[in-house]
C-alpha cells in the first residue's frame, strides 16, 4: 500500500501540475486577490470572516472583528483552536503608527514537576490526557488586546458565536476531514465523546448541521461576566473539579494567577523590507534567522523551485533549528541572546556551515552565553491592522472536555522538556512552555504593508520564510506566494530534547519537478511526499497609493478572504 502511495506521488510530482489561474495564466495562483477599500478579513473559515466583516461593518475595530472571529473558528474549527489554548498578536495601531506584540500563553500548573515524568517513567510529555494541559491564556487575551484596542462590547462580539452554536452550522470540508481523523484516539477522553461525537459514533461529516449548546452557553457567560467568568467563576471552578476527577494537574489556583503579557515585536530587514515576529517563548525568531542566512545568496537567480534554492532552504531551517531547540523557552527564566541570534553577523557565521551540494545530517546549535492552530488578519477603515493567531496546539488538543463547557483543554505542555532539569525549557512550576504559534507582520519604510501568518506546527517558521521569499524574491503576488508550492522539513533537534542525526526527510507538496527531487536526493537529502501538512496561510497588504486592503486566503483551508 505504501509503494502504491509513493508512486502515485512520484508521478504526480513527474508532471509538476502547479495550480494555474485560468484567467490569467500565473502558476501557482487558486483564485484573484480580493481588494477592498473599508475594511478585510481572512480566516480559515468562511463563517468566521462573514462574522468578522458584520463586526466591522456594525463600526468594530480590527481588534473586535478578530476576538469575533476567533470566538467562532473555537466553534467551527474545534480540532485546531478554542479557548481551552492560548493566543498571540501582532497589532498594527493606525493612531500610534506603532507595532504592539501579545504574549497569551499559559503557564504550567504549580502541582506539575518533572518529578511527576520520572516516577511515571516518561521521557516526554505525552500529547493526550491530563499531563500535557497547561493555562488557558485565550480568554484573558481577548480582555487585554480588547481593553487597549476594541470598541464594542464583548456583548456584541460574542454574540455570533452564540447564536450559532445554540443553532447550529454545517461542517466544512476540510474541518469535517481533519476532525474525522483526530477522533480515533480522542473518544476515550474524557468529555471528548459527549461533545464531539453527538451520535455516539463519529465526529460530524460534511455538511452535516453541528450544534455546541455548552459552548454557547460558556460564551455568554464571559459575555455577562466578563474574563472573571473563566479564570474565577464558574468555568473555572468547574475545569478545577474536572481535571482533580481526571488525574489532571491543573487547579483553580492556576487559573486564578494567570496573566497576559504586552512584548515588543523584533525584526530582520531583508531585502529592504522589516520582517517582524514576537520573541520566544515562541518560535518566531526563527524566521528571521533563516532569513538573514538566505539573504547571502541570490536567491531570485536560483529560481522558484529549483534545487539549489531548496538546498539552501532546508540547510538554513535545520541551522535555525537547532538554535530554536536550544535556546528558545520562557524568558521570565531564561536570559535568551534573541538580538544575538538573529544578529546578521550571527547569520554570517552560520551560513558558512552549509555546505552547497550537500545536505548535513547534523549541525552543531550555536555556541551562545547564557545570560496545527488557527490564524486570522483582519483590518478596518481606519488603518487597523491584525496578525492574531490562536491554538490548543495539536489536533483537539489533550482530547479533554471539562464537564458542559464545550471545548477542549489545550496540551500545550507537551512541548516542555522532562529530560533535563538544566535545559532552558525544562519543566517548571509556573513557566510558560515553548511555543510554536507565531503571527508575523511586514513593514516597508516604518509603514505597514502586510499581516500574515501560516498556522501549522513547526512548519510555521518554514512557512513564514518562504511566503516572503515568494513575495520579494520571486515576486508573487499576495494569493500565489501562498498557493506555490511548499517544502516542509521535519527531524530536527526539538526543544523537548530529541536530537537530529540522520539529517531529517525533507517533504515536498506536488508541483516540484521529479528532475529537482533527484537532484536533491544526489545531494543527501532523503526526499519524501504527504498530503496536508503544509500549513494555513492568511495575508491582508496594504496598498497606500490605492488606498485600498488586498486579502490572501489559503487554498490549503476551507479559508475565505472578504473585504467591503
Amino acid at each position: 500500500m505504501r509503494r502504491l502511495y509513493f508512486l502515485s506521488a512520484l508521478s504526480l510530482l513527474a508532471t509538476a501540475t502547479w495550480a494555474q489561474d485560468r484567467v490569467s495564466g500565473k502558476h501557482f495562483a487558486t483564485r484573484s486577490e480580493v481588494i477592498a477599500q473599508n475594511g478585510m478579513a481572512a480566516t480559515a473559515q468562511p463563517l468566521a470572516t462573514q462574522v468578522a466583516l458584520d463586526i466591522l461593518k456594525k463600526g468594530g475595530t480590527a481588534m473586535d472583528a478578530a476576538i469575533a472571529a476567533n470566538a467562532m473558528l473555537g466553534l467551527v474549527e474545534p480540532n485546531g483552536c478554542g479557548i481551552g489554548g492560548d493566543v498571540f498578536a501582532i497589532i498594527w495601531d493606525a493612531k500610534t503608527q506603532k507595532l504592539y506584540g501579545f504574549n497569551g500563553s499559559g503557564r504550567a500548573p504549580e502541582l506539575l514537576t518533572m518529578e511527576v515524568f520520572k516516577e511515571k517513567g516518561l521521557n516526554y510529555v505525552p500529547l493526550l490526557g491530563p499531563l500535557p494541559v497547561s493555562v488557558p491564556g485565550c480568554v484573558d487575551g481577548w480582555f487585554e488586546m480588547h481593553k487597549r484596542f476594541g470598541k464594542l462590547s464583548m456583548q456584541e462580539i460574542l454574540q455570533p458565536s452564540i447564536d450559532y452554536a445554540n443553532k447550529g452550522f454545517p461542517i466544512t470540508e476540510v474541518i469535517a476531514w481533519q476532525m474525522n481523523g483526530a477522533y480515533p484516539e480522542m473518544q476515550e477522553i474524557p468529555g471528548f465523546r459527549k461533545t464531539y461525537m453527538p451520535n455516539g459514533k463519529n465526529t460530524p461529516r460534511k455538511g452535516e448541521v453541528f450544534k455546541n449548546p455548552d459552548l454557547g452557553r460558556t460564551y455568554s457567560l464571559i459575555a455577562k461576566d466578563g474574563r472573571a467568568a473563566f479564570y474565577e467563576g464558574e468555568i473555572a471552578q468547574t475545569i478545577d473539579r474536572f481535571m482533580k476527577e481526571n488525574g489532571g494537574y491543573l487547579r483553580y489556583e492556576d487559573l486564578k494567577k494567570h496573566t497576559s503579557e504586552w512584548v515588543e515585536p523584533v525584526s530582520t530587514n531583508y531585502r529592504g523590507y522589516d520582517v517582524w515576529e514576537l520573541p520566544p517563548n515562541g518560535q518566531g525568531i526563527a524566521v528571521l534567522q533563516m532569513l538573514n542566512i538566505l539573504e547571502g545568496y541570490d536567491i531570485k537567480s536560483m529560481g522558484f523551485g529549483s534545487a539549489e534554492y531548496l538546498h539552501v532552504l532546508t540547510e538554513a531551517k535545520k541551522l535555525a533549528f537547532e538554535d530554536r531547540a536550544k535556546f528558545y523557552a520562557d524568558p521570565a527564566f531564561n536570559q535568551i541572546p534573541v538580538q544575538k541570534l538573529i544578529s546578521k553577523e550571527y547569520a554570517t557565521e552560520r551560513r558558512k556551515l552549509i555546505d552547497p551540494n550537500k545536505a548535513a545530517m547534523a549541525y552543531p546549535a550555536g555556541e551562545i552565553e547564557k545570560g496545527n492552530t488557527t490564524y486570522l488578519t483582519v483590518a478596518d477603515k481606519d488603518g487597523n491592522m491584525v496578525s492574531f493567531i490562536q491554538s490548543i496546539y495539536d489536533e483537539f488538543g489533550s482530547g479533554m472536555v471539562p464537564d458542559g463547557l464545550g471545548f477542549v483543554l489545550q496540551n500545550r505542555g507537551q512541548q516542555f522538556n522532562v529530560q533535563d532539569p538544566n535545559h532552558w525549557n525544562s519543566l517548571a512550576k509556573g513557566k510558560r512552555p515553548f511555543h510554536t504559534i507565531i503571527p508575523a507582520f511586514i513593514t516597508k519604510d516604518g509603514k505597514p504593508y502586510i499581516s500574515f501568518g501560516l498556522m501549522g506546527g513547526s512548519v510555521q517558521p518554514q512557512g513564514h520564510t518562504q511566503i516572503v521569499v515568494n513575495l520579494i524574491d520571486f515576486g508573487m503576488n499576495l494569493q500565489e506566494a501562498g498557493d506555490a508550492p511548499r517544502m516542509r522539513h521535519n527531524g530536527s533537534s526539538e526543544p523537548t530534547g530529541s536530537k537530529m542525526s540522520n539529517g531529517g526527510s525533507l517533504n515536498l507538496e506536488s508541483g516540484f519537478s521529479y528532475e529537482v527531487i533527484r537532484q536533491l536526493e544526489e545531494m543527501g537529502h532523503r526526499v519524501e511526499f504527504s498530503v496536508g501538512p503544509f500549513g494555513g496561510y492568511q495575508a491582508i497588504m496594504y496598498d497606500p497609493v490605492n488606498k485600498v486592503y488586498i486579502g490572501a486566503s489559503e487554498s490549503r483551508k476551507d479559508g475565505q478572504a472578504a473585504g467591503y
